[in-house]
């Protein structure tokens, strides 16, 4: 089956590897999870959640149980796959896996979600980045599980999906005062915002700096802001400024395909 979704050229252009940045479109849910909602963690209704999950996997071309997402809990706790989890979920913020069929995938709806692979090796892994994964060392974590696998830093290409984009992410000063004390030099991604209390916060170059940092060369941003194009994309941020009772989640997966 095949849904609207977001693919990278970096990733497109690798042989034996097929990936997707999901949007919200192509799904059975309605109201707030309208329509391609992924998040088993939602309240929305389960068999559409399973449906939607079946048409996922289906695009992907992999069995529903295969289609693989952690328990995310903002950690920097990264789980090797070697066989379909089905409904059981590890408790962790990134998948790696080196056994073909198998979809490692990470939920978001403003949280960056990674996608990573080492082709010659044969090793995949998704991530969850949210701002307190990306600075407690999630990125780290789920690269040093996929050298654990024979990845090599040098042959792993990245891309960071859709996520809340620098001109959307509004935080105060405490956030930035958490980071500048725990990375000094990470004042660079933050800059003023309209309101003088509130600072913007560039979170994709953020990842991206990170994945440089765990040695990562190849890797972009594939520049979707998910706050500002409600039509693709889910949000928590919007959902909690519109007073919403809860919100969709996307999904960003990739699989080793021989």
């Amino acid at each position: 089956m095949s849904l609207p979704v977001l693919t990278s050229p970096l990733l497109d252009a690798l042989p034996g590897v097929r990936h997707a940045f999901f949007t919200r479109e192509g799904g059975v849910s309605t109201g707030v999870y309208a329509s391609l909602n992924l998040g088993r963690g939602s309240r929305d209704d389960p068999a559409a959640v399973a449906e939607n999950r079946r048409r996922a996997a289906a695009h992907l071309a992999v069995e529903e149980p295969a289609l693989l997402a952690c328990y995310q809990v903002h950690s920097a706790e990264a789980v090797q796959a070697d066989r379909a989890w089905g409904e059981a979920r590890p408790e962790a913020d990134a998948v790696v896996t080196g056994a073909p069929g198998l979809a490692c995938g990470a939920l978001s709806a403003d949280c960056a979600p990674i996608l990573m692979v080492d082709p010659q090796a044969g090793v995949v892994g998704a991530a969850h980045a949210g701002w307190k994964g990306a600075l407690s060392g999630v990125v780290l974590s789920a690269v040093n599980a996929m050298t654990r696998l024979g990845a090599d830093t040098d042959r792993i290409v990245a891309v960071v999906g859709p996520c809340i984009g620098p001109d959307s992410y509004e935080v105060g000063p405490e956030f930035h005062a958490r980071f500048q004390a725990e990375i000094p030099l990470a004042g660079r991604f933050f800059r003023p915002a309209r309101s003088p209390d509130k600072r913007l916060f560039d979170l994709p170059a953020f990842v991206l700096q990170r994945l440089a940092e765990a040695g990562v060369a190849r890797a972009e941003w594939i520049g979707a802001d998910t706050l500002t194009d409600e039509r693709r994309f889910f949000s928590n941020r919007r959902a909690v400024q519109r007073g919403d009772p809860d919100y969709g989640r996307l999904m960003s997966a990739i699989v080793l395909t021989s």
